[in-house]
């Protein structure tokens, strides 16, 4: 039997909610599965992931095979990098405490990577309106530099063709 670790859809019409389910490959998408690993709610800004990583990853030892967008989520958990750790376990080139060591490392990392971006995406409302405030006067002093270049050249080009005018005048009683 194929086990695939992929998701199952629940909530209402256009209101996605997914469980991460270890399923048989040739159960329907929504019907039985083995095991309920955990959930996902991409409607969320971050979206909301919950996962039990070590069921995850003792599914993916037993040979699971995840879809692209439950590999991807279980990228960003950790579940495939414990997995290499833990297959470098079983071969000898690292020992569990290093291997340990080194997730709690990574999970560190990862974690003040994550409440970086959560700051970025959710800026308060008045940092927002005071960036889009200082947008808006930018562009409004680009537009009247642009004007004032405009304007320069212009008033450049009708003296330019005045003040050659005269001398052609100059020039031309002199042929007669």
């Amino acid at each position: 039997m194929a086990v695939k670790i992929r998701l199952q859809r629940h909530g209402r019409g256009k209101r996605p909610f997914y469980h991460i389910v270890a399923s048989d490959s040739r159960a329907r998408r929504d019907g039985k599965y083995i095991e309920r690993l955990g959930d996902y709610n991409p409607l969320t800004s971050p979206a909301t992931i919950h996962l039990d990583v070590d069921k995850t990853v003792d599914w993916l030892m037993k040979g699971a095979e995840p879809t692209d967008t439950v590999h991807a989520i279980l990228k960003y958990k950790g579940a495939t990098f414990k997995k290499h750790l833990l297959r470098g376990v079983e071969k000898g080139a690292l020992t569990q405490e290093a291997a340990d060591k080194k997730f709690a490392e990574w999970l560190e990392t990862h974690q003040n990577a994550v409440l970086d971006h959560k700051k970025k995406v959710h800026l308060t409302k008045e940092d927002r309106l005071t960036k889009l405030m200082a947008e808006e006067t930018k562009k409004k002093h680009d537009r009247e530099a642009k004007r004032q270049a405009a304007l320069v050249t212009a008033t450049a080009e009708t003296a330019a063709p005045e003040a050659e005018a005269p001398a052609a005048e100059s020039e031309a009683p002199a042929a007669e």
